[in-house]
């Protein structure tokens, strides 16, 4: 999916040392689940229970939201 970008990290750093109050990373989030879950697929072929799969889905998505949250928005340990 090469044209299936999110904003750019530094743009997301900008906005967030503005005081930004909302920043949208729901395409990077479906890009990350996306990936593992076709990930997942290419190893496991077999599978079509989505208990299977969605799990991959669900981690790629929480490791995103972490990085996010520590290293772009500088938010961590704020709420």
């Amino acid at each position: 999916m090469p044209d299936a970008i999110g904003i750019p990290e530094d743009m997301l750093r900008k906005a967030a040392s503005m005081a930004v109050c909302k920043i949208n990373v729901d395409s990077d989030l479906r890009l990350a689940m996306t990936a593992a879950i076709r990930k997942h697929f290419a190893l496991e072929p077999s599978h079509f229970d989505p208990r299977q799969y969605l799990g991959d889905g669900r981690n790629a998505i929480t490791e995103v939201v972490e990085q996010k949250i520590k290293y772009i928005l500088g938010s961590e340990n704020k709420a």
